[in-house]
């Protein structure tokens, strides 16, 4: 069942962005309850508060991004987005975390 996002109240976005992070892996009780100047790492409110304003504004354009593959039906086409990388912005931040940078 599609839910457009703008119709969920805080608590639920919440919700929602917490559980994905856990199934990608990512532990929000990481990230600072408190801001730290030292390295500038977000707090976890502001992780979420961003994450909000992203779900509200852009999961549109990635949601229906699927893979050329002239000979593949749709459906084809999206078991194989969900086995593909995602676009990404180039450089990208993941190759940094990734220890994937290229020197030239």
């Amino acid at each position: 069942m599609a839910v457009n996002p703008s119709s969920l109240t805080t608590d639920q976005l919440n919700t929602f962005i917490k559980a994905r992070l856990v199934i990608s892996g990512i532990d929000l009780n990481q990230f600072p309850t408190a801001p730290d100047p030292v390295t500038g790492a977000p707090t976890q409110d502001q992780v979420l508060a961003s994450m909000r304003s992203f779900i509200l504004t852009n999961p549109a354009a990635i949601n229906t991004w699927r893979p050329i593959v002239a000979s593949a039906s749709a459906s084809d086409a999206t078991r194989l987005s969900l086995m593909l990388d995602p676009p990404l912005e180039y450089p990208s931040i993941t190759e940094a975390w990734a220890d994937h940078v290229s020197t030239g």
